[in-house]
C-alpha cells in the first residue's frame, strides 16, 4: 500500500476511535514514533493522517504534549461527519465490488463471501461495542441464515435494540438459557427415539420451566465434499475408508448430536473415522477446512457448501428454532422480532440462502 492511500487508512482507524468513545476528550493519541512502528511506515505519513483529523476538529497538537483529542464535539459536526464517514464507506464498498466483478465474481458469489466473513468476524466479536439503550442475548447453535435475519433486524428495523451472539452449540445454548446467561438459544437437536427435534432436549434440560419456541427455519444436512467430489463419498459409511479425511462439529452442536446418533443407528464405529476428533465451532469452518485442503468431507449445512463452491450429499432435512423463556417472549423487543419472523421480508432473506425452507418459519409453541 502506498503513502498517499496508508495515511487515510491511518487518519480513518483513528477517526473510528475517536467517534466511538475508545478516545475520550483530552486523551493523548499515539505517539508518531509509535504509529510508526505499527504501520510500518515513515513520519511523514502519521503527520498527514494528523493533518486530516486535525483540519476536521477531531485532535490538537500542542508542543510538549503531543497530539491530543479535541473538546466535544459539536451535535451538527458529528452529524456531518457520520455523512461523511457513511459516504466513504459506500465509495469503499463500490470500488472492492467493481474489482470482484473485474476479477469474474458474480454479485450472488460476492454477497456469499461477504456473508461468510460477516460470520466469522461474529464468532471472534469482543464485547467492547459502545452501549446502547438494550442488548439481547444469543446462545446457540451457528447459522448463516439467522446471521444475515438477526443484523438486518437489529440494523434497520429495530436499530435501539442490538443481538449479542455466541456460538456455543445447541446444548450449549440451552445450557444458557438455564443458567440465565442467554435470552435466546438457536437449537436443533434431533431425537432418534421420538424422531423430532428439540423438544425432548428442552423438556430434558429445562423442566418446569415455562417455555417459548419459535421455529427459524428448516434446513438441509448433508456431507460437504471437495469439489467434484473425486473420492466419491455417498454416505456415512465411506466415512470409516482408510484414504477418507474427515473434520467434524464440537461435541454439544446440534450437527454433531444427529452424525453421533446416526452412527450409532448404523453400528460405525467412530474409531475407524479418521479425523473424528478434528473438531470446528461453525458449518463454515468445516467447509473452509475441506475447501483449503485440509479435510475431504464433513457434515454440514448445504448453504455453506455451496458458499465454498464444494459439493453436497443431501443426507436429511432439520428444523432450526429459537428457544426462550415465556417472560423473554413478552418483551416488546422479542415480540417485533418474532412478529418480522413471519413476514414476506423476512423469509426472503432467509430463502437466499441455499437448502433453507419457511414454509413454519414463525410458528410459536409454549411448553
Amino acid at each position: 500500500m502506498d503513502d498517499q492511500h496508508l495515511y487515510e487508512q491511518i487518519a480513518e482507524t483513528l477517526r473510528r476511535k475517536i467517534l466511538d468513545g475508545r478516545y475520550k476528550q483530552g486523551d493523548r493519541l499515539p505517539s508518531v514514533r509509535e504509529l510508526c512502528e505499527n504501520w510500518h511506515c515513515t513520519p511523514g505519513t502519521i503527520q498527514r493522517a494528523y493533518q486530516v483529523l486535525s483540519r476536521e476538529g477531531l485532535v490538537v497538537s500542542q508542543a510538549g504534549r503531543g497530539t491530543q483529542v479535541a473538546g466535544g464535539i459539536p451535535a451538527s459536526r458529528s452529524s456531518e461527519q457520520n455523512t461523511i464517514r457513511k459516504a466513504n464507506l459506500v465509495h469503499r464498498s463500490e470500488t472492492f465490488l467493481l474489482e470482484m466483478l473485474t476479477n469474474g465474481y458474480d454479485l450472488e458469489q460476492i454477497q456469499s463471501a461477504l456473508e461468510l466473513a460477516m460470520d466469522r468476524w461474529r464468532t471472534l466479536e469482543k464485547s467492547d461495542q459502545p452501549q446502547i439503550r438494550q442488548r439481547l442475548r444469543f446462545a446457540g447453535s451457528h447459522d448463516m441464515a439467522l446471521n444475515s435475519v438477526t443484523r438486518h433486524f437489529f440494523g434497520e428495523v429495530l436499530a435501539d435494540v442490538s443481538l449479542q451472539i455466541s456460538f456455543t452449540g445447541s446444548l450449549g445454548g440451552l445450557l444458557a438459557i438455564k443458567d440465565g446467561k442467554a435470552d435466546l438459544a438457536g437449537v436443533h437437536l434431533w431425537d432418534m427415539a421420538t424422531d423430532t427435534y428439540n423438544l425432548a432436549f428442552i423438556r430434558k434440560t429445562l423442566p418446569n420451566i415455562p417455555i417459548c419456541l419459535v421455529t427459524f427455519a428448516h434446513r438441509r444436512l448433508g456431507l460437504i465434499v471437495t469439489a467434484g467430489n473425486p473420492l466419491g463419498i455417498q454416505n456415512l459409511e465411506d466415512l470409516t475408508r482408510p484414504e477418507v479425511q474427515f473434520v467434524n462439529r464440537q461435541a454439544g452442536s446440534g450437527t454433531r448430536v444427529w452424525l453421533d446418533s446416526s452412527l450409532n443407528q448404523n453400528q460405525i464405529p467412530v474409531d475407524l473415522i479418521s479425523g473424528y476428533r478434528d473438531e470446528r465451532m461453525t458449518h463454515s469452518d468445516v467447509a473452509r477446512s475441506i475447501a483449503e485442503g485440509s479435510a475431504d468431507v464433513g457434515l454440514g449445512l448445504e448453504s455453506a457448501a455451496v458458499a465454498y463452491g464444494l459439493d453436497y450429499i443431501h443426507l436429511t432435512r432439520e428444523r432450526y428454532d429459537l428457544v426462550m423463556r415465556s417472560e423473554t417472549a413478552d418483551l416488546p423487543s422479542v415480540q417485533a422480532l418474532l412478529e418480522w419472523l413471519g413476514s414476506k421480508e423476512c423469509k426472503n432473506l432467509i430463502e437466499r440462502f441455499k437448502g433453507y425452507e419457511t414454509y413454519e418459519t414463525g410458528q410459536r409453541m409454549i411448553l
